[in-house]
């Protein structure tokens, strides 16, 4: 079922809020905080470098209501959310994108790995595909990418789901860090066939990543190409990039549109201490817990999710 924010316990402290006005610090018990993010003022940064051509696809024929577009997580990819987007283009009747963040899937790479470059990201394909409007679902870095979205071109977006992730700063860069590193200590010779390969890149990164599932879905990235296996993440940009990617930048004008935060409730990733930021940033924000999810949402309870994000979409 889901359960209604405000949450009725006390959470982990896994996130900072930054909604009151100053800053207040939080214990951050997984490592230390990164650094500040640096302020974003829409009208006086300069753009990022440019956007790069995501890869995509749709599924659905287009509609009266606004395609949704779904954006994955960190060392994800538009496979992640496949099931999803079947689930829901089939239930809704209207169209879904799935898209490849920079950095990942079948996109290209780019040293720059920021919010603002990959929000540019979207906004470049929305033009190439004739879209004016769109409704936008992330999970995790994808909910803070379409966050971004919606605060930097509230006109592109009818509505705003962000799964399992708010508007701060989330203190796991350390832990992260040390996922980047197993991944790029891993070594495979030559010429193995792929179940050996993935065999072998799993016994290598489990003394770091002990949980089986998380290892699993790291192993999605192992591809081959001419004989050698290689990760498709730019392990290189996300390592660089891992203090932006754990934080969010800063915005002044909030995004008017109706908007869900979806979280598990097993998951600190969505913290009462972050209401007041969701507040300043989303003012028609709605809070919504699923009981027993952790922060794979979706994955942990399918049925519920496809239900509560259904119930969120205009009528068609």
């Amino acid at each position: 079922g889901v359960a209604r924010g405000p949450a009725p316990w006390p959470r982990a402290s896994t996130a900072r809020g930054r909604g009151t006005p100053g800053p207040r610090p939080l214990p951050a018990p997984l490592g230390p905080a990164p650094s500040r993010p640096r302020p974003l003022c829409p009208a006086l940064t300069a753009p990022p470098r440019r956007a790069v051509p995501l890869s995509h696809a749709a599924l659905g024929p287009a509609g009266p209501r606004p395609p949704l577009v779904l954006l994955h997580g960190l060392f994800g990819s538009r496979g992640s959310l496949q099931t999803v987007a079947n689930a829901l283009a089939r239930r809704s009747g209207g169209q879904v994108l799935t898209l490849d963040a920079r950095n990942h899937g079948g996109s290209p790479h780019s040293p720059v790995m920021t919010y603002e470059a990959m929000s540019l990201d979207v906004q470049q394909l929305l033009a190439r595909l004739g879209i004016p409007k769109c409704i936008v679902l992330g999970h995790s870095m994808g909910g803070k990418t379409a966050m971004a979205l919606a605060l930097q071109r509230p006109d592109l977006v009818e509505r705003l789901i962000s799964v399992d992730i708010s508007p701060v700063s989330t203190t796991l860069v350390s832990e992260f860090s040390a996922y980047v590193s197993a991944m790029k200590s891993v070594n495979i010779p030559a010429g193995l066939p792929r179940s050996a390969a993935r065999q072998l890149a799993d016994s290598q990164l489990s003394p770091v990543v002990q949980h089986p599932q998380l290892r699993q879905f790291l192993l999605t990235n192992l591809v081959e190409v001419e004989g050698h296996y290689v990760w498709r993440v730019n392990l290189e940009a996300i390592s660089h990039h891992l203090e932006d990617i754990m934080s969010f930048p800063v915005f002044h004008k909030p995004y008017p549109g109706p908007t869900l935060f979806l979280g598990g409730s097993n998951s600190p990733y969505i913290s009462s201490k972050d209401y007041p930021e969701i507040q300043r940033l989303f003012p028609k924000a709605d809070i919504q817990f699923i009981e027993g999810a952790g922060h794979i949402v979706h994955q942990d309870k399918f049925e519920d999710f496809i239900t509560a994000v259904l119930n969120f979409l205009p009528p068609l």
